[in-house]
């Protein structure tokens, strides 16, 4: 069988389609003739497409953190034909001292930001790899491979998201299946505009949870560089290359923070590597 990438016209499955950048790639899906089954929180989000591309979008409601209707809504999905491309998308991030928050914050995002992705990557594995191949794109997160104070449950969401990903990418690549995680940086998707903020408490006022808290409250949109239509024609690009990424790391501030990230950890593991080979058994 043709590899998926292959295929003239392919079948989407994309998840936090009411706007952002899950809106942004399928429309851009949809302009190239692909089949696009869209997920939202609101009914009338994308009417506007509907109305242009008429069925090659449907349109399903759904609540990640409600198991059985996700169950429910891939399966209509998986029998009205195979799907060649799935994209966990949907995402939030709740701002605040880890200490701030509180359990149903810390449970929710760890539900949207890694649990669902999970349970949606392992029902399309075995319909991809009895196909002949498929495509799961992650949407993670700069913040998946960088950490910053105020957002230790949504790197703990990403952070899982990417190792989930890059273990499972070395399970199913015999089988033709591809999985990329896509990093953004700082992109003009109205995602800052949807933060959650926890309730400050005055030990946190001053430090660098609060300025962190300062900056994102006060950002001006012109901070955001990122343009989400060009990420989303660049994620649509590697879904037509043989070999994808399993990283895509997408804006002009990507790169330098998690090169950053990178050396400074790489510096600190050579820093131990004496102590590291100590604990090893002599013989």
């Amino acid at each position: 069988m043709p590899a998926v990438s292959d295929k003239a016209s392919r079948h989407w499955f994309v998840t936090g389609a009411s706007g952002g950048l899950g809106r942004h790639l399928t429309e851009h899906a949809l302009h190239k003739g692909d089949r696009v089954t869209a997920t939202v929180r609101r009914p009338a989000a994308l009417e506007d497409l509907r109305e242009t591309h008429g069925e090659r979008l449907t349109v399903e409601m759904l609540d990640l953190t409600r198991p059985a209707e996700v169950d429910e809504v891939i399966g209509r999905t998986l029998r009205s034909g195979p799907v060649d491309i799935v994209v966990n998308n949907a995402g939030y991030a709740v701002v605040g001292a880890a200490e701030e928050m509180t359990v149903e914050q810390i449970r929710d995002q760890i539900e949207v930001l890694l649990l669902a992705p999970m349970m949606i990557t392992r029902a399309f594995l075995r319909p991809m790899r009895e196909q002949g191949g498929g495509r799961i794109i992650q949407i993670s997160s700069v913040g998946g491979q960088v950490g910053i104070p105020t957002h230790s449950s949504y790197h703990a969401g990403k952070w899982g998201l990417e190792g989930f990903t890059e273990s499972v990418s070395r399970e199913v690549r015999d089988f033709n299946v591809h999985l990329t995680l896509v990093e953004p940086g700082a992109t003009r998707t109205g995602f800052a505009s949807a933060l959650q903020y926890t309730t400050e408490t005055a030990v946190y006022r001053d430090n660098a949870v609060g300025q962190t808290r300062r900056y994102l409250e006060t950002a001006d949109e012109n901070l955001f560089t990122g343009d989400p239509a060009k990420l989303a024609a660049a994620i649509y690009d590697t879904t037509r290359r043989p070999s994808p990424p399993l990283r895509l790391p997408l804006g002009s501030d990507t790169y330098s923070a998690i090169h950053a990230a990178l050396t400074e950890r790489l510096t600190a593991l050579e820093t131990q590597k004496d102590l590291t080979e100590s604990v090893a058994f002599t013989h």
